[in-house]
Protein backbone atom coordinates (compact mmCIF):
# COMPACT_ATOMS: atom_id res chain seq x y z
CA UNK A 1 0.00 0.00 0.00
CA UNK A 2 1.16 3.49 -0.97
CA UNK A 3 1.72 5.87 2.32
CA UNK A 4 -0.03 8.30 0.64
CA UNK A 5 -1.71 7.34 -2.92
CA UNK A 6 -4.04 5.52 -4.17
CA UNK A 7 -3.82 1.92 -3.71
CA UNK A 8 -5.16 -0.97 -6.01
CA UNK A 9 -8.61 -1.49 -4.22
CA UNK A 10 -9.39 2.50 -4.73
CA UNK A 11 -8.97 3.43 -1.36
CA UNK A 12 -6.70 7.03 -1.05
CA UNK A 13 -4.83 6.98 2.56
CA UNK A 14 -4.90 10.30 4.23
CA UNK A 15 -2.94 9.87 6.91
CA UNK A 16 -1.41 6.91 9.16
CA UNK A 17 -0.42 7.13 12.95
CA UNK A 18 2.82 5.80 13.17
CA UNK A 19 2.99 6.70 17.09
CA UNK A 20 -0.27 4.18 17.82
CA UNK A 21 1.31 1.25 16.27
CA UNK A 22 4.31 2.16 18.34
CA UNK A 23 3.23 2.68 21.68
CA UNK A 24 0.40 0.04 21.10
CA UNK A 25 -0.23 -3.64 20.71
CA UNK A 26 -3.25 -3.71 17.83
CA UNK A 27 -5.09 -6.85 18.27
CA UNK A 28 -8.22 -6.02 16.23
CA UNK A 29 -9.48 -3.64 13.95
CA UNK A 30 -12.75 -1.75 12.50
CA UNK A 31 -13.54 0.93 9.93
CA UNK A 32 -15.99 3.09 10.69
CA UNK A 33 -17.41 6.37 8.96
CA UNK A 34 -17.52 9.63 10.59
CA UNK A 35 -20.17 12.17 10.97
CA UNK A 36 -18.47 15.50 9.42
CA UNK A 37 -19.87 18.73 8.55
CA UNK A 38 -19.08 20.26 5.17
CA UNK A 39 -15.96 22.22 5.83
CA UNK A 40 -14.29 19.33 8.17
CA UNK A 41 -14.64 17.32 4.85
CA UNK A 42 -12.91 20.00 3.04
CA UNK A 43 -10.19 20.31 5.69
CA UNK A 44 -9.68 16.63 6.12
CA UNK A 45 -9.37 16.08 2.31
CA UNK A 46 -6.50 18.50 1.85
CA UNK A 47 -4.71 16.96 4.70
CA UNK A 48 -5.33 19.57 7.41
CA UNK A 49 -5.77 17.49 10.79
CA UNK A 50 -3.79 15.79 13.34
CA UNK A 51 -4.88 12.59 15.37
CA UNK A 52 -1.67 11.88 17.21
CA UNK A 53 -3.54 12.00 20.52
CA UNK A 54 -6.87 11.11 19.50
CA UNK A 55 -8.66 8.12 21.11
CA UNK A 56 -12.76 6.86 20.87
CA UNK A 57 -15.40 6.25 23.50
CA UNK A 58 -17.96 4.58 23.52
CA UNK A 59 -20.88 6.23 25.70
CA UNK A 60 -24.88 5.50 25.16
CA UNK A 61 -24.31 2.36 22.41
CA UNK A 62 -22.60 5.18 20.50
CA UNK A 63 -18.82 5.75 19.41
CA UNK A 64 -17.32 8.97 19.78
CA UNK A 65 -13.91 9.91 18.56
CA UNK A 66 -11.77 12.59 20.81
CA UNK A 67 -9.81 15.13 20.51
CA UNK A 68 -9.30 14.98 16.72
CA UNK A 69 -8.07 18.40 15.38
CA UNK A 70 -9.33 19.75 11.98
CA UNK A 71 -8.06 22.73 11.13
CA UNK A 72 -10.60 25.70 9.93
CA UNK A 73 -11.26 25.29 5.84
CA UNK A 74 -9.63 28.72 4.35
CA UNK A 75 -12.21 29.32 2.22
CA UNK A 76 -14.75 28.91 4.79
CA UNK A 77 -17.42 31.66 6.25
CA UNK A 78 -19.03 32.78 9.32
CA UNK A 79 -20.23 28.82 9.48
CA UNK A 80 -17.00 27.21 9.80
CA UNK A 81 -17.04 24.08 12.03
CA UNK A 82 -15.24 24.03 15.79
CA UNK A 83 -11.51 22.48 15.27
CA UNK A 84 -12.03 20.48 18.51
CA UNK A 85 -15.20 19.17 19.14
CA UNK A 86 -16.38 15.67 19.93
CA UNK A 87 -17.03 13.87 16.06
CA UNK A 88 -19.70 10.86 16.38
CA UNK A 89 -18.29 7.70 14.77
CA UNK A 90 -20.98 5.02 12.57
CA UNK A 91 -20.76 2.28 13.11
CA UNK A 92 -22.98 -1.13 13.66
CA UNK A 93 -24.49 -1.24 17.24
CA UNK A 94 -23.27 -5.22 17.46
CA UNK A 95 -20.24 -3.65 16.63
CA UNK A 96 -20.12 -1.24 19.29
CA UNK A 97 -21.15 -3.62 21.82
CA UNK A 98 -18.86 -6.11 21.39
CA UNK A 99 -16.37 -3.57 21.21
CA UNK A 100 -17.79 -2.28 24.59
CA UNK A 101 -17.59 -5.72 26.14
CA UNK A 102 -13.82 -6.29 25.06
CA UNK A 103 -12.74 -2.93 26.81
CA UNK A 104 -14.43 -3.39 29.89
CA UNK A 105 -13.05 -6.95 30.00
CA UNK A 106 -9.45 -6.76 29.60
CA UNK A 107 -8.63 -3.02 29.64
CA UNK A 108 -7.77 -2.19 26.30
CA UNK A 109 -8.44 0.98 24.73
CA UNK A 110 -9.70 2.47 21.23
CA UNK A 111 -7.09 4.59 18.64
CA UNK A 112 -7.86 5.60 15.46
CA UNK A 113 -5.17 3.78 13.06
CA UNK A 114 -5.34 5.80 10.06
CA UNK A 115 -7.72 7.78 7.66
CA UNK A 116 -8.58 6.70 3.99
CA UNK A 117 -11.46 7.56 1.51
CA UNK A 118 -13.40 5.16 -0.49
CA UNK A 119 -15.44 6.59 -3.22
CA UNK A 120 -15.22 10.31 -1.71
CA UNK A 121 -16.03 9.34 1.68
CA UNK A 122 -13.97 9.99 4.77
CA UNK A 123 -13.34 6.73 6.80
CA UNK A 124 -11.26 6.34 10.30
CA UNK A 125 -9.96 3.06 10.90
CA UNK A 126 -10.25 1.79 14.44
CA UNK A 127 -8.17 -0.45 16.49
CA UNK A 128 -8.21 -1.97 19.60
CA UNK A 129 -5.19 -1.75 21.11
CA UNK A 130 -3.03 -2.95 24.08
CA UNK A 131 -0.25 -0.73 25.47
CA UNK A 132 3.08 -2.06 25.37
CA UNK A 133 5.15 -2.26 28.47
CA UNK A 134 9.35 -0.16 27.93
CA UNK A 135 11.26 -3.64 26.98
CA UNK A 136 8.54 -3.95 24.55
CA UNK A 137 9.35 -0.71 22.45
CA UNK A 138 12.86 -0.99 23.46
CA UNK A 139 12.61 -5.03 20.78
CA UNK A 140 10.57 -2.87 18.64
CA UNK A 141 13.60 -0.17 18.09
CA UNK A 142 16.13 -2.79 18.01
CA UNK A 143 14.71 -4.75 15.25
CA UNK A 144 14.40 -1.79 13.68
CA UNK A 145 18.08 -1.28 13.46
CA UNK A 146 18.80 -4.46 12.62
CA UNK A 147 16.70 -4.67 10.08
CA UNK A 148 18.17 -1.02 8.84
CA UNK A 149 22.01 -2.19 9.21
CA UNK A 150 21.36 -5.55 7.09
CA UNK A 151 19.60 -3.47 4.48
CA UNK A 152 22.69 -1.30 4.13
CA UNK A 153 24.65 -4.45 3.92
CA UNK A 154 22.94 -5.90 1.32
CA UNK A 155 23.03 -2.53 -0.96
CA UNK A 156 26.45 -2.42 -0.61
CA UNK A 157 27.09 -5.91 -1.99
Amino acid sequence: MCAKGIDESGIKVLANNKKARFLYFVTETLECGIELQGTEVKSIKTGKFSFSDSYAKIEKDELWLVALHISLYAFGNIHNHDPERIRKLLAHKKEIIRLRRKIQEKGLTLVPLRFYLVKGLVKVEIGVCKGKKLHDKRDVIKNRDMNRESDREYKIK
